[in-house]
């Protein structure tokens, strides 16, 4: 190691799912003594969270190109070329050793500019299908850090290294939960809560109240469908509790026997580290459907079921979790098959990666 500091550039934004694995990278680095400097927009995710978590931001201005229609196209590639010549400039003058990025259309400019200036460029592809500016930027990177070995084929040949996605070390922590005679329920569909699975969880409470199936339901609605649900959910005599946001997600998964939820990649990676079984549901307007291929994988290891949104129903819902519930073993069986898409050094594998390149 060199004794001064490294400099190295983090670029993700937009959404969480870009935002917090790269937190988690820059939060290793920074523990190794390195430097961490995020390039961001001011209307991403990353405004918030990267100067919460005390690190520097520089921002470009950027959008994205995937389903934002012809004007909103037309304006990211007018402003491509000008992000890209500010970042050739901040890129001389910070002279980073590696960049490092989760993809999305921030990372477009930053991936351009390092490869222009020659700055070793490591990407970290959370999902089963690679996104637009890694599939278009793949040639030119130095590794490719993948969660699925199916990835490995929209890379080159020899750059792929199969380290997983950061995930909170209390995922990893929680140890089998014993089946008991009612089975916990945990609905998901993200902080703001998913429609879809909302109303096919609302749909269902009747059917199982009918079958006096015995189930607990444990349901983050999002703050908007809150009250409304709590006020109905409560007139139904079943057990559970609904809620606008699970601040402890880490202990709703230990507290739950089955997961319904979307296939993002944080979620599939949090499955994995807590070896929980799944009900998937791909939002379907996701870039290129790459949470439907997430679900895939999940549901050919028979980790998951995999149900499409527009098929998924109060009756779709209730048949999926009782056919699931009644097959002895079969729920443990499945979150066994979770736990090898698990990878619990993933953010300090891609910190080694990027002081192996500064190196080279």
């Amino acid at each position: 190691m060199k004794d001064a500091p490294l400099t190295f550039l983090m670029a993700g934004g937009g959404t969480g799912g870009h935002v917090i694995p790269a937190l988690a990278v820059a939060g290793e680095l920074a523990r190794r003594g390195h430097q961490p400097l995020f390039i961001g927009t001011p209307s991403g995710l990353e405004a918030k969270l990267v100067p919460a978590a005390g690190f520097p931001i520089r921002w470009i201005e950027i959008g994205g190109l995937k389903r934002v229609g012809w004007a909103r196209t037309l304006r990211t590639m007018w402003q491509l070329p000008r992000a890209t010549f500010r970042l050739l400039a901040l890129l001389k003058d910070q002279r980073p050793a590696a960049v490092f990025s989760l993809g999305g259309y921030v990372a477009g400019p930053v991936m351009l500019a390092a490869w222009l200036r020659r700055i070793p460029i490591v990407v970290m592809e959370p999902n089963a299908l690679p996104g637009i500016t890694n599939r278009w930027m793949g040639r030119a990177i130095a590794r490719a850090l993948i969660s699925f070995p199916e990835t490995a084929a929209f890379f080159p040949a020899g750059k792929t290294e199969l380290t997983g996605l950061p995930v909170r070390p209390e995922f990893f922590a929680l140890s089998a939960r014993p089946r008991e005679s009612t089975l916990t329920l945990l609905i998901t569909g993200g902080s703001q809560g998913s429609r879809t699975l909302n109303q096919a969880a609302r749909q269902s409470w009747p059917l199982f109240r009918q079958a006096q199936f015995p189930v607990r339901i444990i349901h983050q609605t999002g703050p908007q469908a809150f009250s409304e649900f709590e006020r109905d959910f409560s007139q139904t005599g079943l057990e559970g509790q609904i809620v606008p946001f699970i601040q402890d997600m880490p202990g709703a998964f230990a507290a739950a026997d089955l997961i319904v939820c979307r296939s993002g990649a944080g979620a599939v990676a949090e499955l994995a580290a807590a070896g929980k079984p799944a009900i998937l549901v791909p939002f379907p307007f996701a870039a290129d459907d790459h949470q439907t291929r997430n679900a895939e994988v999940l549901a050919r290891a028979g980790a998951a079921r995999l149900a499409p949104d527009r098929e998924f129903s109060g009756q779709s819902f209730f048949q999926e979790v009782t056919s699931l519930a009644t097959q002895p073993g079969l729920l443990e069986r499945m979150g066994e098959a979770a736990r090898p898409f698990a990878r619990p050094r993933a953010a300090q594998r891609a910190a080694d990666i990027l002081e192996e390149l500064a190196l080279k």
